[in-house]
């Protein structure tokens, strides 16, 4: 009896494990974007994210700006998107492979932002030797010393 309650058990918790993986894997690849509609690059970036396999939920918006408040992207981290994914705040036209690192490592960051709009980054003629910097940075700072990922490198 007692080894049959003692399978039982390590059934459940094995159970238990796999789905909260699976929960997780599956709240990782939910990406929300805002944006506003008539931008392009914004567009490209957003089916990019869909390509990757994200499922994404796009809110097209006249003004960003307030979303970017209270994600807590500073002034000198914004761009001209943001997106939400896996508890973290995605900023412009952040490639592919530094969204992978952010979602694997889980930093204790607010989030990562690429400023502006660096031409040859993805949505912007997107050309994997472009370089530029991926910034991780904390909530409402506007602190750009913090490289968490160099493009093109």
């Amino acid at each position: 009896m007692l080894k049959k309650l003692t399978l039982i058990l390590s059934i459940t918790l094995s159970l238990a494990l796999t789905a909260t993986s699976s929960s997780s894997a599956e709240e990782a690849m939910k990406m929300t974007i805002y944006k506003t509609p008539w931008c392009g690059c914004c567009g490209f970036w957003t089916e990019a994210m869909k390509q990757a396999g994200y499922e994404v939920e796009v809110h097209d918006m006249d003004d960003v700006s307030e979303i970017k408040k209270q994600f807590g992207v500073a002034e000198p981290m914004q761009a001209c998107h943001t997106a939400r994914v896996g508890g973290y705040t995605v900023e412009g036209h952040v490639p592919l492979e530094a969204i992978t690192k952010l979602l694997a490592d889980k930093p204790d960051i607010a989030g990562i932002s690429v400023p502006g709009m660096p031409m040859g980054s993805l949505g912007m003629g997107y050309n994997p030797a472009a370089q530029y910097n991926v910034y991780a940075y904390k909530a409402d700072s506007a602190d750009q010393s913090n490289i968490f990922y160099k493009a093109g490198e």
